[in-house]
């Protein structure tokens, strides 16, 4: 029996392959678990315009991503906190931090998951932190992290 899957299966193809099974597999597994449809013309057409639609989607998403990642990387923003006399912070920059300068500087996209320390930001002075916005699309921000004024 021919089916079109709508979801991947590991041994079996992507969504949208149209592949032959032994009708039992077919009509007891695949297609009540929702993975397949039977490969009628009707649902092939069906699976393929939604594939259609979900890449258009997929690229447009993409392009937003690329067009922010633009903007982050000129990004620049300050965080206050409480240092010593040489310059040594009490504890360390998080990225909840930095999460909320972002908001504050326009960037309310920005979730503290997506940003990347890689390792603590303990001195004041400027850092280049990386924001990890999609699969490939990364963005780097710099972080200017300066005493507690009081």
């Amino acid at each position: 029996m021919e089916v079109i899957l709508i979801k991947d299966m590991e041994n079996l193809g992507k969504v949208g392959d149209i592949v032959k099974v032994k009708d039992g597999y077919a009509r007891n597994y695949l297609i009540p678990s929702g993975i397949a449809l039977p490969a009628t013309k009707s649902n092939i057409a069906r699976v393929k315009n939604e594939l259609q639609s979900l890449r258009k989607k997929a690229e447009r998403q993409i392009a937003r991503f690329k067009e922010l990642a633009e903007k982050l990387n000129t990004t620049r923003i300050t965080i206050e906190h409480e240092a010593g006399e040489e310059g040594k912070l009490f504890g360390s920059v998080t990225t909840s931090q930095i999460e909320k300068a972002l908001h504050k500087a326009g960037f309310e996209e920005i979730e503290k998951k997506q940003i990347v320390l890689e390792k603590p930001i303990r001195e004041t002075g400027t850092y280049e932190v990386k924001i990890h916005l999609f699969k490939d699309i990364d963005a780097t921000i710099t972080v200017d992290v300066v005493p507690l004024k009081r």
